[in-house]
C-alpha cells in the first residue's frame, strides 16, 4: 500500500499492543505521522521476562529493552516520547492532552487516529502497613530492578510472595533461586487457579518437594512495618504471621480504563473496552489492543478480558495497521498460556473444566498419563493431559497439560486443534512428528484424543475423582475395584476397594456383583480401561472407569 497521507497516528501505551500498533501502522503507510506516548520510561520491554530477571536468568537488563525511543525512529520514523503521560482525550477536537513527566510541561497533541494500549496494572490492595520500602510489584523494568537492588543491599533471608498464578509462581521460583525461604500465599485453594485444581496439583507437588511453602485458602489480612517503613511480618486472614524480609505482590491486573471513561467509550460487559474485530471502539477514529481491551474468546464466541502477550500483539498489529488506512481483522483467541517453575511446566488453552460448566456446556472430562517420548529412549518423563470436550457434540474445548517436558508442543497442537474446531476423534489421526527421542508413534496428544473419543464413542464410560468422592459421600452403594497388582494396592489403594488384578479379572467375575454400580482404576486409566471392557461385555451393567487413575485421585 502507498499513500502521500500525512495522517496523524497518536498511540498510548506501548509494550506489546503499542508498540506492535505503531510498527504495523508505518508499514501501512510510510508517510504518516507517527507519534507513541509512553508514561514509563520504556517504549517496548519483555514484561514476561521480568521474574527471570529477577532471579538472574536473565543477566543482561538491556535484553528485557526490545525497543528504544532511537531505535523506533531509526527503523520506523515513529516518534517516541517516554515519560509522557496522556491525560485525556478531546473526541471533537480530535486531540489528547500530554503531561511532560519530566518537564511537567502540559500539551495538546492532534490525531486523525488514536490507538489506545494503556495496559492493565498490578493491583495493590489498600493493606495496612503500605506504603512499604520491601514490598514490591513485578510488572515493569523498574519494578523488578527495585527488587534486585533490595535482595543485593539488604540481603532478606525470608520472602512472602501473595498470589500463585503465573507470574507469582514465577518470580517465587527467581527468589528461591537466590537462596530465600520463600512463602506462597493464594486466597484460592489451589495454586495456579487458571488451572483445575486436580491439574494444578501437580505443580503444588513439585513446589513443596522443592521447599517453597505453600499458604492455600488464606489471603493477606495486613503487613507489620517498623518505623523505616520495613514490612518484617506479613499478617493472614486466618491469624498466621509469616515473616517476610521482602514481600512481591502477584495478586492480579485491574485493566487501565480511565483514558476510555473519561471519553466516554464504550465499556464491555467483561470490564474491558469495547472493540469490533477491527479493534475500534465506540468512536470510529479510536482504536485499541492490549491488556485494557476485551477479546472474543473462539470457543465460546463469548467477550472475556485475556491479558496474555501473544494476543495484545495481534490486537495491537490489527489497530496500526486500520488506524493507518488498512483493513485487518482479529477474530479472537483461545487463550493460551504456560509457565514453567522448579523444574515443571504447566498450560492451559481453551475452556478449563469450571469455565466449560459456567459456559452452559455439559463437559466429557478424561485424563492421560503418557512419557513425552518412547520409554525405551533416555530421559522420557511423564506427561499429564487433561482434554475438556463437549459431551453432546464431541467438539474439544479445551486442555491443560503438565510435564517437565514437552509440555508446550503438546499445548500447541491442542490450540492449533481448538482454532480449528476440531473433534477429540480427530485428534486420533493426527500425524504428528515421530523419532524415539522426540515422541512415541502414538503421540500423547494422539493418545488423549483416542481416550476421549472412545469414551464419546460409549466404547467405555468414564467417571473423573470429584465426582467419585461426591458419589461415595451421597451414600451411593459402588463396587470399587483396583485392577492394579496386589504390591501396587497393598502400597495404597481407594477406600473399600477390592483389589482384582486385571490379568486375573476374567477368572475371578463370580467374586463381584455384576448388578452393582461399578467404578474400576488402576495407577493412570489402561488397566482401568481394559477391566472395563471385560466387565461390560460379561453382563456388568454399570461400569465406569476412573480417568487418569489412582494418580489423579491421588492429588
Amino acid at each position: 500500500m502507498t499513500s502521500q497521507s500525512g495522517k496523524q497516528i497518536v498511540i498510548v501505551g506501548g509494550v506489546a499492543g503499542g508498540a506492535a500498533a505503531a510498527a504495523k501502522a508505518r508499514r501501512t503507510d510510510e508517510h504518516a505521522q507517527i507519534v507513541m506516548f509512553e508514561r514509563g520510561p520504556h517504549v517496548s520491554f519483555a514484561n514476561c521476562g521480568l521474574p527471570y530477571y529477577v532471579g538472574g536468568d536473565i543477566a543482561d537488563r538491556e535484553s528485557l529493552l526490545l525497543q528504544t525511543p532511537e531505535s523506533f525512529w531509526r527503523r520506523f520514523r515513529v516518534q517516541v516520547k517516554v515519560r509522557h503521560e496522556v491525560l485525556g482525550i478531546d473526541r471533537i477536537a480530535k486531540q489528547v492532552r500530554v503531561h511532560n513527566l519530566e518537564t511537567g510541561d502540559v500539551f495538546q497533541q492532534p490525531y486523525d487516529a488514536l490507538v489506545l494500549s494503556p495496559g492493565a496494572g498490578a493491583i495493590v490492595p489498600p493493606l495496612a502497613g503500605l506504603p512499604a520500602r520491601n514490598v514490591f510489584t513485578v510488572k515493569t523494568v523498574p519494578d523488578s530492578d527495585a527488587v534486585r537492588t533490595w535482595l543485593e543491599e539488604q540481603k532478606p533471608t525470608h520472602a512472602v510472595v501473595v498470589g500463585a498464578g503465573f507470574i507469582g509462581l514465577e518470580t517465587a521460583e527467581a527468589l528461591h533461586q537466590r537462596g530465600l525461604h520463600v512463602t506462597v500465599v493464594e486466597l484460592q485453594p489451589q495454586v495456579l487457579p487458571a488451572l483445575d485444581p486436580d491439574m494444578a496439583e501437580h505443580v503444588a507437588r513439585r513446589l513443596r518437594e522443592r521447599g517453597v511453602e505453600l499458604v492455600l485458602g488464606d489471603g493477606i489480612a495486613g503487613l507489620d512495618a517498623d518505623a523505616a517503613q520495613i514490612v518484617t511480618g506479613v499478617r493472614l486472614a486466618s491469624g498466621k504471621t509469616l515473616p517476610a524480609g521482602i514481600v512481591v505482590l502477584s495478586i492480579g491486573v485491574r485493566p487501565e480504563l480511565k483514558l476510555a471513561l473519561d471519553a466516554g467509550l464504550e465499556i464491555g460487559r467483561a470490564g474491558g473496552i469495547a472493540v469490533n474485530e477491527r479493534q475500534q471502539t465506540s468512536d470510529p477514529a479510536i482504536y485499541a489492543a492490549g491488556d485494557a481491551v476485551e477479546v472474543i474468546q473462539r470457543v465460546t464466541g463469548q467477550k472475556v478480558r485475556m491479558p496474555l502477550a501473544g494476543p495484545a500483539s495481534k490486537q495491537g498489529r490489527v489497530a496500526g495497521a486500520n488506524a493507518a488506512g488498512g483493513d485487518l481483522r482479529f477474530p479472537g483467541a483461545v487463550g493460551t498460556a504456560i509457565l514453567g517453575t522448579m523444574g515443571i511446566s504447566a498450560g492451559r488453552t481453551g475452556l478449563t473444566e469450571r469455565e466449560a460448566r459456567a459456559a452452559g456446556f455439559e463437559p466429557l472430562v478424561t485424563h492421560t498419563h503418557n512419557l513425552d517420548h518412547a520409554g525405551y529412549y533416555p530421559g522420557a518423563q511423564m506427561l499429564h493431559i487433561k482434554l475438556v470436550t463437549d459431551a453432546a457434540t464431541g467438539r474439544l474445548l479445551g486442555g491443560q497439560v503438565v510435564g517437565e517436558s514437552g509440555v508446550d508442543k503438546r499445548l500447541d497442537v491442542l490450540a492449533t486443534a481448538l482454532q480449528a474446531g476440531m473433534h477429540v476423534d480427530e485428534l486420533e489421526d493426527l500425524d504428528l512428528a515421530y523419532a524415539p527421542q522426540f515422541s512415541s508413534a502414538r503421540d500423547p496428544v494422539i493418545m488423549a484424543g483416542l481416550v476421549a473419543a472412545n469414551a464419546m464413542r460409549n466404547d467405555f464410560d468414564v467417571i473423573t475423582c470429584p465426582t467419585l468422592r461426591e458419589r461415595v459421600g451421597t451414600g451411593a452403594a459402588i463396587q470399587l475395584v483396583d485392577a492394579r497388582t496386589r504390591s501396587e494396592f497393598a502400597s495404597g489403594h481407594l477406600p473399600d476397594a477390592i483389589n482384582v488384578p486385571v490379568d486375573e479379572l476374567r477368572d475371578r467375575l463370580g467374586e463381584l456383583d455384576r448388578t452393582a454400580e461399578t467404578v474400576v482404576y488402576c495407577k493412570v486409566g489402561f488397566r482401568g480401561y481394559l477391566a472395563s471392557r471385560i466387565l461390560q461385555q460379561n453382563g456388568f451393567a454399570h461400569v465406569k472407569n476412573l480417568t487418569g487413575g489412582i494418580l489423579v485421585c491421588d492429588s
